[in-house]
């Protein structure tokens, strides 16, 4: 018998007799207070402590906010369905690396040569200053917020929750969800912070009001 096998077995012994799942007490806050300005201040204090760049601006800005965050990039990855708006300006076709789509999937190495990437987002918590991204078109694979150096987020205001519970009703819990607080780093290691270990060193968050 495989190791698979023993443990699908074990599984249907400690269920043969159906056993009732007793009702699970939810009596922990379920919707936040904060109305819309306090949430985005509540968000923006909290990913300019975790040492992210933050840029709150109005839908017509969008482009050129993240043409300034890719001013030093000599290449950036963009998932296949980001709005073409936000790069209309770009006049060197050759930077951009798009991912998915009728362009393919780039491989590891090709991501790792990149400078930058491109995403929006699906929902943010505020209060924990998470980013969620849940593999849209618009935010494309978990490799690509992964593995180039800088990750320009784009989140709307209407994406932007008080606390957790209420975003996690708005997401499909089957997509590969990515949870960003913050750029890349650690303190496991003798209490010291690391950054760039599992992901992007910097980290800009372009707000939609």
């Amino acid at each position: 018998m495989s190791t698979r096998e023993q443990i699908l077995a074990a599984v249907r012994t400690a269920l043969k007799d159906a056993p009732t799942v007793p009702d699970i007490p939810r009596n922990y806050r379920r919707d936040g207070e904060a109305d819309a300005q306090r949430r985005i201040e509540v968000l923006v204090d909290r990913l300019e402590d975790y040492k992210a760049g933050v840029t709150v601006v109005d839908e017509d800005t969008v482009p050129a906010t993240i043409r300034d965050l890719l001013a030093g990039a000599g290449t950036y990855v963009v998932p296949a369905g980001l709005d073409p708006a936000w790069l209309a300006w770009e006049t060197d076709p050759a930077r951009t690396v798009y991912d998915g789509g009728g362009h393919g999937a780039r491989s590891v190495t090709e991501l790792d040569a990149t400078d930058a990437v491109v995403t929006a987002s699906a929902v943010t918590v505020a209060e924990s200053g998470t980013i969620i991204l849940d593999g849209s078109p618009d935010q494309g694979r978990r490799a690509i917020s992964l593995i180039p150096d800088h990750h320009v987020c784009v989140v709307r205001s209407r994406d932007v929750t008080a606390i957790l519970p209420e975003a996690l009703r708005r997401l499909d819990g089957t997509k590969p969800l990515t949870m960003i607080s913050g750029p890349s780093a650690t303190s496991d290691i003798e209490l010291e912070r690391v950054e760039g270990v599992h992901g992007p060193r910097r980290l800009d968050v372009v707000i939609i009001r």
